[in-house]
């Protein structure tokens, strides 16, 4: 993650909407093409104002907005993510993350932030650790909800499902982003809730359709 000194509430909204504006710049123009200007014309910032909140200058601003990416990431899964205790909560996180794919399409801000920053740099791979961390953690967490709400049922890992669920879903973004088309996430994702339906099912049980 990146660092910063500690700032008052003020100077954190600031920085913020620094940050959001950039974002939206980067989003819009490309990685390669924005310079500071456009960050500053679109933030109506100094400067001055943007080095003191960056004092590295774009490199630290980039790790900034990766850092923000990565969360929204999370946050538009959101609250479907964090509330994957049924099959119809799952079902609504799967219709929600292959709908952000598809709008998405073949573009990927995160993605292209951390080619312009090297994803080597210790900051950036804390991010994409980060970032993945926290969304296995969500999906075993949904994973473990669902065990216990279904009851008695085959034991496995569940870390190592969350693992091969999210695996899953990055192999089929990637092909997403490689031809626009999103038969492979859609199937990725249908296939691993199938499998966790068939593991979680009571003996003699009947799955729903």
């Amino acid at each position: 993650m990146t660092r910063h000194r500690e700032l008052t509430a003020k100077g954190k909204a600031t920085r913020r909407r620094i940050v959001e504006g950039a974002a939206e710049v980067l989003r819009e123009q490309g990685v390669n093409t924005v310079t500071l200007d456009d960050v500053m014309a679109r933030t109506r910032t100094s400067k001055s104002q943007l080095f003191h909140y960056f004092p590295d200058g774009k490199d630290e601003l980039l790790l900034a907005v990766a850092e923000f990416e990565a969360d929204q990431v999370i946050e538009d899964q959101q609250p479907y993510l964090g509330r994957l205790d049924s099959w119809e909560g799952w079902q609504r996180w799967r219709d929600v993350v292959v709908a952000r794919y598809e709008i998405q399409g073949d573009t990927c801000p995160l993605g292209s932030l951390f080619l312009q920053v090297g994803r080597a740099t210790p900051g950036a791979r804390a991010i994409v650790t980060g970032l993945m961390r926290r969304w296995q953690e969500s999906l075993a967490a949904g994973i473990r909800a669902l065990r216990a709400a279904e009851g008695p049922s085959a034991a496995f890992d569940v870390d190592a499902r969350a693992a091969a669920l999210l695996a899953a879903i990055q192999g089929g973004v990637s092909i997403l982003m490689s031809t626009g088309d999103s038969t492979h996430l859609r199937a990725a994702l249908d296939q691993g809730l199938a499998d966790l339906r068939r593991d979680l099912m009571p003996a003699g049980s009947v799955a729903p359709r």
